[in-house]
């Protein structure tokens, strides 16, 4: 029991020795290294070490010979003897990656706030592009509702002389005869329908009251057409009459006498003159 605590205390011992030996570190200071470091990022180009040692002229430290010397590789001569290529100079190879980079971010920004800019004006165009959000238009309310009202409070199909805004029911007679009726009532359904797409459409803004200002142009148009109409039928129907009238009169007095005829007239026309 005792040889067998003896030794399990010496592996123990051994043990902690080993590891103790093992764990310390020794930090080594190499002075190529250091200059290679500082060499390769942006300290200074140069302290090219192992330097050269001579005795009388002759180069003798053999590290030197291996490193940079005769005895050293080809690219190790031409690494020594060529430009600064250290990548974090003024003009290096990494500054210049840097500063691409810095310029790209800037680039990224004016991107981002330019996609930005053209959401949040899409967001707000897209009110005036629907539909559903016309009627609270302020040019609407102010000036294209109130003129373009009568044309939407006109009959889509109107049937008798009051619906058509004539003067009585033998004018709408004569104009259905003659083909007025029909005229106007294409033009009054294409009107309705380029009000109806201005209205219902999904178009931005600036096309949509350029539908408006159209139609509006249409339907004073449509009113003098009406108006036409209407003041050549109603001067047609009293031409009409009095044609009418006077063969009436030629006839009735077509036996009378000179004088009675003369009689007649002077009466009827006396206060006119």
């Amino acid at each position: 029991m005792k040889k067998k605590f003896i030794k399990t205390f010496s592996l123990l011992l051994f043990s902690f020795s080993t590891i103790g030996v093992f764990g310390q570190v020794k930090r080594l200071n190499d002075p190529s290294i250091v200059a290679h470091n500082k060499r390769m990022v942006f300290e200074s180009w140069g302290d090219f070490r192992p330097y050269p040692k001579y005795l009388l002229g002759i180069q003798t430290n053999f590290a030197y010979a291996t490193v940079w010397g005769w005895l050293a590789p080809a690219r190790n001569r031409d690494y020594k003897d060529g430009a600064d290529i250290r990548p974090l100079k003024p003009t290096g190879l990494e500054v210049q990656r840097l500063v691409e980079l810095e310029l790209q971010r800037k680039e990224a920004e004016k991107i981002k706030i330019q996609v930005d800019t053209l959401y949040t004006r899409n967001v707000q165009d897209l009110a005036h592009w629907s539909s559903a959000t016309v009627s609270a238009d302020p040019l609407w309310l102010l000036y294209y509702n109130r003129m373009l009202n009568p044309l939407n409070a006109f009959p889509a199909n109107p049937q008798n002389y009051i619906q058509w805004q004539l003067k009585d029911d033998k004018t709408y007679q004569n104009m259905l005869a003659n083909g007025g009726i029909s005229h106007l009532e294409k033009e009054l359904a294409l009107l309705k329908d380029k009000y109806k797409n201005s209205r219902t459409l999904d178009v931005p803004r600036g096309k949509r009251f350029l539908m408006y200002h159209e139609t509006l142009i249409g339907w004073r148009n449509f009113k003098n057409q009406l108006r036409a109409f209407d003041q050549k039928n109603n001067l047609f129907l009293d031409y009409k009459k009095l044609l009418t009238i006077s063969k009436t009169k030629l006839g009735t007095d077509w036996n009378s006498v000179d004088v009675q005829i003369a009689q007649k007239i002077m009466i009827e026309y006396h206060n006119k003159f």
